[in-house]
């Protein structure tokens, strides 16, 4: 029987503390608020105790930050889209953040297993002055264990509405794509860091979030493949093509940090959850 489940999470500042109250419908739910920085960042870790989605079932998930209220939401581990028998599975998150308030959404990768039929899906929407980092990672198969990406299809949906839009759909079949030299080349995991902004970005911090992590990408195994734009005086993005998911999350914890301390004025942050 297919899972259809649900969780909401809302952050408040309240007495100079950021709260995350939640609701949830079926095997989705956030663990205890943790605060290793201050109290005015709360830190969750976001757990789907099946451990993955097959065909039909559907995980929805909506995060609002309230005003001047920072969260930081991750996962234990993967996102498993395995083998379908036909039916399509679906993990939509919205992420919703009023003025002056910051997110932090950085879940670990989701895993396309072979013959899966699936589509992740995320929305932002930000007020004034509201400051987000997102990444999503995707990895096609399990190259360790000897499981490539040979059937199925994967599609991809990222939107921040009336400003960015980006679409896209991976089909095993289609080598053109996976192999070709304009398309994945051969990689088997691609990642996008998203910095987002409620206001456009003067030049001077749209030039920041650029120049700071091309200084650190210059630098790492993974300079050729990876790279970063700005598509919109709203969005600074950085795409990195690995041929699995290690040194891509690598790459891309540490350009968040970069970011954090350059945009921000934040230190080092490591959710402690990473570590075991």
């Amino acid at each position: 029987m297919p899972w259809h489940a649900k969780l909401s999470i809302d952050y408040t500042l309240e007495g100079g503390k950021t709260l995350a109250r939640h609701s949830h419908v079926g095997p989705l739910r956030i663990l205890k608020s943790l605060y290793p920085e201050q109290a005015a960042i709360c830190h969750n870790v976001l757990v789907h105790p099946p451990g993955g989605l097959v065909g039909g079932d559907t995980l929805e998930i909506a995060v609002q930050v309230g005003s001047g209220a920072h969260g930081l939401i991750t996962t234990p581990g993967a996102t498993r889209f395995y083998r379908s028998e036909g039916g399509h599975a679906l993990q939509s998150t919205h992420l919703t953040l009023a003025a002056d308030s910051r997110l932090e959404w950085l879940p670990l990768e989701a895993l396309c297993f072979s013959a899966c039929i699936a589509t992740n899906r995320l929305t932002m929407d930000l007020a004034p002055g509201a400051d987000l980092m997102a990444w999503d990672i995707t990895a096609l198969g399990l190259p360790h264990a000897g499981q490539p990406f040979l059937q199925g299809q994967f599609q991809q949906h990222i939107e921040m509405p009336g400003v960015w839009l980006e679409r896209g759909t991976i089909d095993a079949e289609d080598l053109r794509l996976l192999d070709g030299p304009t398309g994945l080349h051969g990689h088997r995991c691609m990642a996008s860091l998203i910095f987002a902004t409620g206001t456009p970005m003067s030049r001077q911090r749209r030039d920041m979030a650029l120049d700071s992590v091309r200084e650190v990408i210059a630098q790492h195994e993974l300079a050729s493949t990876a790279g970063v734009t700005s598509p919109h005086p709203q969005i600074v993005i950085v795409r990195v093509l690995a041929p699995v998911v290690e040194p891509a999350m690598d790459l891309l914890r540490m350009l968040r940090n970069t970011w954090r301390a350059q945009l921000w004025d934040a230190a080092p942050s490591h959710p402690r959850i990473w570590a075991t």
